[in-house]
């Protein structure tokens, strides 16, 4: 490839696509090529280019490619020599003749829109004049009435009222760029002003942040004064020398505040007596008696020292229990049931919420306290489902069957799609009864429902099967749109539940309320 020859054949091109000599585009800037006006342009021996451009030459070499396209970058030279030419092909008279006329005529004008603007301006002013005196007048007669009926004008209509008629919603950083509006759009804006002003005066819409913040600020939401007047009576049932229990049991089944929730349960639960003398002597011997189990049972395999963090305490809580409990032993979801009680036992010494919060920074006779609470109080609850968690689990079998013929009998569109499908309860709802809801629920949910578990005679044993009832028939809807067993079993172990709150719950246990009333004590109510 040294020769030129061999340089010449290398850039030869076999495309017939390839650029040549750029053409102006017929529009605004290039317009049709007139031989006329462009006669000097015309070189002897040039044709005028046609009206549609035709097909370039095709290049075959390098060489003839670049010689084709050196004009490409000149693109401005054209432009100003055709107006050049243009120019000295025309009459200079003429042209200074017309310009005079054009300059002329727009001076006219000017003048007459500078004078109808200087009269209508004057208009506006004896007008505005006129509105303000007036406005002024309703104003002061109506801040009379607003302060006789106590009303206080906010600062927003304070101000828009002080504000010109012909102030825009935008900042006007000139006087050139104020607008200017007819006498129509001024009357309007006026108009517009004065039903704003008529209008009653409503409170500024608090943004959903500033709202949440404000509720949570101590950890919960501010109270109403029907959930303070409860908390009223449950400090006066709690300050007397002996608590009514029944009495209590009453209050309770409707929600416990949260400042006397810890002390509720642990009389609800039987930990404590309901004598308040002896309630002190009783926490502390309960909480040696649950260390000296730590210092015989559990210290005794673990010879190193233990930081106490969540894990830990809920390891010596359960390890005790199954310790102290052979025939059942420990089972898995046992673990669930105690994270409600330690939760509540913890608000009694902290205000923010437990899941940010660092239990290892709690004193330490706080934690053991919390911890011993959990254990007794969680003991008093499987005192009474034991029967879940002891060899092949009869308990929770018994439920599940008692489950299924509730339903049968309250819906039975619900209980033959299932069985359509294939779905057998024991599927979806052993761990409802093992777990009691907890997975299902957020635990704020949970603890709330615990509420009435604790109120309710046999709430956890008996009153929890009317609760699934009414939990799963609680998404009929959705379970009867599921057309294979796949979808419904996905649905039934993933039940939308995240944004439950106590009003869910209360809406929850009036229904299994109503199911326990019409089922409890008609045990062939079951049966076909």
């Amino acid at each position: 490839m040294s020769s030129d020859g061999n340089k010449k054949q290398f850039w030869k091109r076999n495309a017939a696509k390839v650029p040549g000599s750029i053409q102006h585009v017929y529009g605004a800037q290039h317009p049709p090529f007139d031989p006329l006006l462009h006669a000097n342009l015309i070189k002897a021996g040039n044709k005028p280019p046609p009206a549609t451009p035709g097909k370039p030459k095709k290049a075959t070499t390098f060489q003839e490619f670049e010689s084709i396209t050196s004009d490409a970058w000149d693109v401005g030279d054209d432009d100003d020599e055709l107006l050049a030419m243009a120019a000295q092909n025309l009459n200079i008279e003429v042209v200074m003749e017309t310009a005079n006329k054009v300059i002329e005529n727009h001076s006219k004008q000017q003048e007459r829109q500078r004078l109808d603007d200087a009269t209508e301006l004057d208009q506006r002013e004896e007008d505005t004049q006129e509105e303000v005196a007036e406005d002024e007048e309703e104003d002061e007669e109506e801040e009379e009435d607003r302060v006789e009926e106590g009303d206080v004008t906010s600062p927003e209509v304070s101000f828009a009222s002080q504000s010109s008629p012909y102030t825009d919603s935008r900042l006007v950083k000139s006087h050139s760029e104020a607008p200017i509006g007819s006498p129509k759009d001024a009357a309007g804006e006026r108009a517009a002003l004065h039903r704003q002003r008529s209008l009653p005066h409503r409170p500024p819409v608090i943004p959903l942040v500033a709202r949440m913040a404000d509720q949570n600020t101590s950890g919960t939401p501010a109270m109403t004064e029907r959930e303070a007047s409860r908390l009223d009576k449950f400090k006066q049932l709690l300050a007397g020398p002996n608590t009514d229990l029944e009495e209590l049991r009453k209050l309770s089944w409707s929600g416990i505040p949260r400042q006397v929730r810890p002390i509720a349960w642990k009389l609800l639960s039987g930990y404590l007596p309901a004598n308040a003398e002896r309630r002190e002597s009783v926490l502390q011997r309960k909480r040696q008696e649950y260390f000296g189990f730590i210092q015989q049972y559990y210290d005794s395999r673990n010879d190193e020292h233990h930081q106490d963090t969540y894990r830990q305490i809920f390891e010596r809580i359960l390890f005790i229990w199954a310790i102290r409990h052979p025939a059942s032993g420990y089972v898995q979801g046992i673990n669930d049931l105690v994270t409600p009680f330690f939760v509540v036992y913890v608000f009694e010494y902290i205000e923010e919420e437990v899941e940010n919060f660092d239990v290892s920074s709690l004193q330490e006779e706080a934690l053991r306290n919390i911890e011993a609470d959990s254990f007794w109080c969680m003991s008093k609850l499987l005192d009474g489902i034991q029967d879940n968690y002891t060899f092949a689990q009869p308990g929770i079998q018994r439920k599940v069957k008692a489950l299924e013929e509730l339903v049968s009998r309250i819906d039975e569109s619900v209980h033959r799609h299932m069985q359509q499908y294939e779905v057998e309860y024991l599927q979806f709802a052993f761990r409802w009864m093992n777990n009691l809801l907890m997975r299902e629920l957020p635990l704020r949910c949970t603890i709330r429902l615990w509420d009435t578990y604790q109120a309710e005679p046999e709430g956890f044993s008996h009153f929890h099967l009317y609760v699934c009832a009414a939990f799963l028939v609680r998404w009929r809807k959705e379970i009867l749109e599921e057309r294979d067993f796949q979808g419904l079993m996905i649905l039934l172990q993933n039940l939308p539940t995240m944004h439950w709150g106590n009003e869910e719950v209360s809406v929850l246990l009036a229904e299994a309320y109503r199911l326990k009333f019409a089922f409890a004590d008609a045990p062939n109510h079951y049966k076909r």
